[in-house]
């Protein structure tokens, strides 16, 4: 199968599709992504991507196909289109309202995060946060107070990975920093009791 993580080492046991959901979201398990994109198939992945509009997302290999990526068959999206899957997750388009609140909740799940660490401790978020040589990305729903939103910030050609990172974290303290004071506001900026 190939692989990485904590279903590699433990020989790929069987378990339920929630639990290697789970894995793949709060550790990046590559065998329990692996095991996902197996059970589901590459087009029909595909299919779905398409029908949501999102043309510039691509699956085009299993994790840890390095002979894949060399031919430039690499796993691709862009900012705008991963917000637009976390706001069709969030709206529950094309979801119960059940596999909604599922599929947040598992975002929500405590994970190592840049994204997160720009964050006060006690705003909640739903991201996922991912990593490649040169490359980190982090992309979630932020709950700031009276005004959530959805951030995405991709790093690449990064010389030392840290600095992806760091300006990840960065990104996220700045524009949590924004979206607070917007929800804390009135209509015209005032911002009463500051």
């Amino acid at each position: 199968m190939g692989g990485s993580g904590v279903l590699f080492q433990l020989g790929t046991p069987a378990l339920s599709i929630r639990d290697y959901a789970t894995l793949m979201v709060i550790v990046s398990d590559n065998t329990a992504t692996n095991v996902l994109i197996d059970l589901l198939g590459l087009d029909k992945i595909a299919s779905r991507m398409s029908a949501l509009g999102l043309s510039e997302t691509k699956l085009r290999r299993r994790m840890m196909d390095l002979a894949a990526a060399r031919r430039g068959d690499e796993n691709v999206s862009t900012p705008a289109e991963i917000v637009r899957l976390l706001e069709i997750i969030w709206k529950g388009e094309g979801l119960s309202a059940t596999g909604r609140d599922e599929a947040i909740a598992l975002l929500k799940k405590p994970k190592v995060s840049r994204l997160r660490a720009g964050l006060p401790s006690t705003v909640d978020a739903a991201d996922k946060p991912g990593e490649l040589e040169g490359v980190r990305v982090d992309a979630g729903l932020v709950f700031a107070g009276n005004r959530p939103y959805i951030l995405c910030v991709m790093t690449t050609y990064l010389k030392n990975e840290m600095d992806g990172e760091r300006a990840i974290e960065e990104v996220s303290r700045t524009a949590y920093e924004y979206f607070s004071r917007i929800g804390e506001g009135l209509q015209y900026g005032r911002q009463i009791g500051r």
